[in-house]
């Protein structure tokens, strides 16, 4: 158990920011294009110049130097910059170095940033290849010889055992699925825009590792999505109702590794997002009661039930049933099975149209968003508020 106390980030920071580009399977320009339009969107969303910014966070995987991406913005001089590392589980971290900079006194104006093309570069889904040799690439020797080479098929090792050990059939994932993709069939920005699916289409689609199916898995984009972040004072002058960052945390788990975490001594469940929803709980002072609009990385279908029974939501091994009824609302973008896979950073955004009520499938009264990272890997997570 994380010895932590309550921490005094929460409530000195907000969002007041965000941009993306279109969300597409082949962009056709760079990466660092991609970065500075959804930068330079933010701003213009935020109601402040490229000169207002002093602080830039990004992801240790990001081909984008904060540097080069501020000097094509037109940004300035730069107080704070930050890399935070993990892949997916950096989303909320980044918000969350933001906030800590702010709150500091060390940037007034952070912009945080995620660009790729996912699916016409670089394709995660498509596994380790040419892997330099390193003190953390290790644990995947113990993996990789005997065949799980891909993402899908590390996140298959803990699904199956899930199954096990709740009584499960692989059909309980496709109540996420189902789900994602409602909302997604009413987001025009979301790539499965008009096409919800059913359970049967889920379970009719083909198998990538058992028990996961092609609709468990997330796609893969070509986009760009910006955040950014201020303090609560200085929000308030600005053109849109800050979503108040209320928490923020970064989470990693005993005999924590990136997806292999095979020799834990619970495979049915995150731990590393345990230690996040504590914090979350414990900082914000409210609990899974509160939460008006959850917006899970559901980059694989059975992290998101996982993820649910983490945070209390429900009983372990209850939160099929849970979503099936739909007790939460849930991924109102479309998540990454829907929208598109920004590692989280357009799921970020989502809550922060939560909070303003501008979501195209917006939830009335939303006054509190959950948000968190990548799973499997050392991860992150937030609570964003109404301003009072």
């Amino acid at each position: 158990m994380s010895l932590r106390m309550r921490d005094g980030l929460g409530g000195r920071a907000a969002v007041v920011g965000i941009g993306a580009t279109e969300f597409s399977k082949d962009s056709g320009r760079s990466e660092l294009k991609l970065a500075v339009e959804a930068v330079r969107t933010a701003l213009d969303d935020a109601g402040l110049a490229p000169a207002d910014v002093d602080g830039m966070v990004t992801f240790t995987m990001d081909t984008n130097p904060e540097i080069t991406v501020a000097q094509a913005v037109g940004i300035g001089e730069l107080s704070f910059f930050s890399r935070v590392h993990y892949g997916g589980g950096a989303a909320c971290a980044t918000v969350q170095q933001a906030a800590l900079a702010v709150a500091t006194g060390v940037a007034e104006v952070v912009v945080c940033y995620r660009a790729f093309n996912e699916r016409s570069g670089r394709r995660f889904g498509s596994g380790v290849q040419r892997r330099e040799p390193s003190a953390e690439g290790a644990a995947l020797g113990w993996a990789l010889p005997f065949g799980l080479l891909t993402p899908a098929s590390w996140v298959a090792m803990a699904a199956q055992r899930y199954l096990h050990t709740y009584g499960l059939t692989p059909d309980a994932f496709g109540q996420v699925a189902v789900v994602d993709r409602k909302y997604a069939a009413t987001n025009p920005a979301a790539y499965f825009h008009g096409k919800p699916i059913t359970l049967a289409d889920h379970a009719a689609s083909r198998w990538i590792v058992e028990p996961l199916r092609l609709l468990d898995c997330c796609q893969e984009t070509d986009g760009g999505q910006a955040i950014v972040v201020t303090s609560v004072e200085r929000a308030r002058d600005l053109p849109h109702p800050p979503a108040v960052i209320t928490a923020a945390a970064q989470g990693a788990g005993r005999a924590q590794e990136q997806m292999t975490s095979f020799y834990r001594d619970d495979l049915g469940g995150l731990p590393e997002m345990s230690v996040v929803a504590r914090q979350l709980w414990r900082t914000s002072g409210l609990g899974p009661a509160d939460i008006d609009v959850g917006i899970l990385y559901d980059h694989f279908t059975p992290f998101v039930l996982m993820q649910l029974e983490e945070f209390g939501f429900c009983g372990p091994g209850e939160a099929a049933g849970f979503v099936a009824e739909e007790r939460l609302p849930l991924n109102t973008h479309g998540g990454q099975l829907g929208e598109a896979y920004l590692h989280g950073m357009n799921g970020v955004a989502e809550a922060v149209r939560q909070i303003r009520g501008t979501s195209v499938n917006q939830l009335p009264g939303a006054a509190h968003t959950l948000v968190t990272a990548g799973t499997g890997v050392p991860t992150s997570g937030l609570i964003l508020g109404s301003d009072g």
